[in-house]
Parts: structure tokens; C-alpha cells; sequence
């Protein structure tokens, strides 16, 4: 009875880390399909793997894009050869105790040098779909001040004090 006990949970165990890494593989696949969309400006792959109700927020302090809005204000950029090119050099994922909903943190090579993103994904019944996104610029922190410094003179808002 142990032993028959002992082979059930080993039977479970190896479908719970099968069943997880097809989620990782789905969740590795959607995003690396969405950065790559964007870069050959492929509109319905890259919005059709958003959810109706995606937030995407930008690098800039007023970049917080509903999906429909989104779409609207990216359409130039999808008329052209490349919308713009994230590449992943790295991502971490993990997923909710019931695997409909995952969250990642990547370092992405851009244009704009390394940039780090974070998303949520959920389980439809079409599939895993971007919730919420956030891209940020890495801004070493030896140089911080300096950014500050040009920020603050291209700026009138009130400093901010620590």
C-alpha cells in the first residue's frame, strides 16, 4: 500500500512539472511572438495576444495605454517595416497556485539600451493573453544624479526631496 501510495505521488509530481513547463513554454512562446510581432509590425499578432482590457504602460510618465487606444496611437509606428524591436536577453515566470494566471520580469535589448519589462498573463478560454504590461529604462544607479540633472532642466515640476 506505501509503495502504491508512493508511485501516486511520483505519478503527480511528474504531471504537475509537465503541465508547468507547457504553461512556461506557452507563456515563454506568447511573449517572444509579441516582442517579435512588433518588430516585423505585425498589428493582429501583436494586439491579437492582448486581452480586450490590456493596460500597456510605457517609459513615458504619460504612457499608460488602454488596448483600443493603444492600437490607435501605435498605428503609425505598425505601418512601417518595424514598429520596434525588444529582443529578450532574459525572463523570469512564475504562475498563480491554479496556473490561469502568470507574471514575468524580462531584460530586454532596445534601442533605448537594456530595458526591463513586467506582465501579467491570464488563461482564456482562447488561450494565455497579456493583461498588463510595463517597460522601463535601466538606469544604472551610478548614474542616476546625472539623469536627474537633465531631467530637472528640461522640466518645471516640483523636486522632489528625500
Amino acid at each position: 500500500m506505501k509503495d502504491l501510495r508512493t508511485l501516486f505521488i511520483a505519478i503527480g509530481l511528474v504531471i504537475s512539472a509537465n503541465a508547468f513547463s507547457q504553461d512556461t513554454l506557452a507563456i515563454t512562446n506568447l511573449v517572444n511572438g509579441w516582442h517579435h510581432a512588433a518588430a516585423v509590425a505585425d498589428e493582429d499578432i501583436f494586439f491579437g495576444s492582448m486581452s480586450d482590457d490590456a493596460v500597456y504602460l510605457g517609459t513615458d510618465e504619460s504612457e499608460r495605454w488602454v488596448k483600443n487606444d493603444f492600437m490607435q496611437w501605435s498605428k503609425k509606428y505598425f505601418d512601417r517595416d518595424s514598429a520596434w524591436d525588444f529582443k529578450p536577453i532574459s525572463r523570469k515566470i512564475q504562475f498563480s497556485d491554479d496556473l490561469k494566471t502568470a507574471w514575468w520580469d524580462e531584460k530586454l535589448d532596445t534601442w533605448m539600451g537594456v530595458c526591463a519589462g513586467a506582465g501579467v498573463a491570464t488563461l482564456t478560454k482562447n488561450g494565455w493573453k497579456i493583461r498588463h504590461y510595463q517597460l522601463a529604462m535601466m538606469i544604472p544607479n551610478d548614474k542616476v544624479k546625472s539623469v536627474l540633472e537633465v531631467l530637472k532642466k528640461e522640466t518645471s515640476k516640483p523636486e522632489h526631496k528625500e
